[in-house]
């Protein structure tokens, strides 16, 4: 099975997380940034996973990440801006006919959900439904993933594998 992980990580916590569940799902399983995952490296994909970030109740734009890049609350640690956003990914995502599945990293509370939009681009594209969109907690605005998220993504990403 050819599984490909792909991400949008801001602060590290979503790609934390797409490492374990890559590593659920298995040694072969490949992980991406948004850079990273051309057409051509998920060609013929029998399963990818995509997930981003919470912002702003949404899937980031470009808009909010601007934002939060001169947000003078930030942590000394400068949110990474240096790959595409998944929602400018899911633009360009070509046809396929595998499967698909999405998650992402928020804060407990918040509404919304960046996970449904990204599984609805993904089916969209012709990627049947894998599972239901997952949620993975950060304790605080920036992180760190609240204790267990990483066991809890690569139980996902096994669970994920079982189904294929």
């Amino acid at each position: 099975m050819k599984a490909i992980v792909v991400y949008e990580s801001k602060w590290g916590n979503t790609a934390a997380v797409a490492k374990a569940i890559a590593g659920g799902l298995g040694p072969d399983a490949s992980v991406m940034t948004t850079d990273e995952a051309t057409p051509a490296a998920i060609a013929g994909a029998d399963l990818i996973v995509a997930g981003s970030p919470l912002l702003g109740f949404a899937l980031p734009t470009e808009a909010m990440l601007d934002s939060i890049a001169k947000d003078a609350k930030n942590p000394p640690a400068a949110p990474d801006a240096s790959h595409r956003t998944m929602r400018s990914w899911l633009a360009d995502l070509p046809s396929g006919s595998g499967r698909g599945a999405s998650f992402e990293t928020r804060i407990w509370w918040s509404p919304g959900s960046a996970a449904k939009a990204i599984l609805k681009e993904l089916e969209a594209a012709g990627y049947k439904t894998a599972d239901e969109p997952q949620k993975f907690i950060v304790t605080g605005r920036v992180g760190p993933l609240k204790d267990g998220e990483l066991d809890r993504a690569r139980q996902w990403g096994a669970t994920l594998a079982l189904k294929a």
